[in-house]
């Protein structure tokens, strides 16, 4: 009788530790938690791999990161976060944000330093220390006090004068070639 209870007891608990585990991993399993990859860039002082403080601890390249983080960065190191296929934002060197993203935005707090988007398909808003917030696209940079910096677009109307100074040398140099070339020995095949 009693080993009965014993037995009941000690299967119930198995079946309880089992149904508990399965539900975490539904829960934990739940689509649409987006995550972003830290890469860090630079020197540090000591010679070692760069580091950056992600929510006040030391992070080197390829930590993950979940939305709410903060990320810090020191004297000549870099931090780049990219968010999937979202955005991917460049904290420049002694600067420091806080970061929160979703599927469809990227919303970040700029505290000190720069921030400069790199590539983004969705929208990224910077808060500046003067309240303000912007959104950047692509190139654009902007700074803690809130001066922001457009990309520069260079296309083809901007560059005409390269093609036309490329174009000049080669027509100089097939010139030259000819010009130069007196060689009057021509060897005929038939002689």
């Amino acid at each position: 009788m009693v080993q009965r209870l014993w037995f009941r007891k000690a299967l119930s608990a198995c079946v309880l530790f089992t149904v508990i585990t399965a539900s975490s991993m539904v829960a934990l399993a739940v689509p649409g938690r987006t995550a972003a990859e830290l890469t860090v860039a630079g020197r540090s002082i000591n010679g070692e791999s760069p580091t950056v403080l992600v929510n006040g601890e030391t992070a080197r390249s390829g930590r993950s990161l979940l939305s709410s983080s903060s990320i810090s960065t020191p004297e000549e190191v870099k931090a780049i976060v990219s968010i999937g296929k979202l955005a991917r934002i460049e904290l420049d060197s002694s600067s420091s944000m806080s970061l929160v993203f979703d599927e469809d935005s990227v919303d970040a707090e700029l505290a000190t330093g720069r921030l400069t988007v790199l590539g983004s398909t969705g929208k990224v808003r910077v808060r500046t220390n003067d309240g303000q917030i912007t959104s950047l696209n692509a190139g654009d940079s902007v700074d803690a006090s809130g001066q922001g910096q457009k990309a520069r677009q260079t296309g083809s109307s901007d560059m005409w004068w390269i093609w036309l100074l490329i174009g000049g040398g080669v027509a100089a140099a097939a010139i030259i070639a000819v010009t130069q070339s007196n060689n009057d020995n021509v060897a005929s095949p038939n002689r």
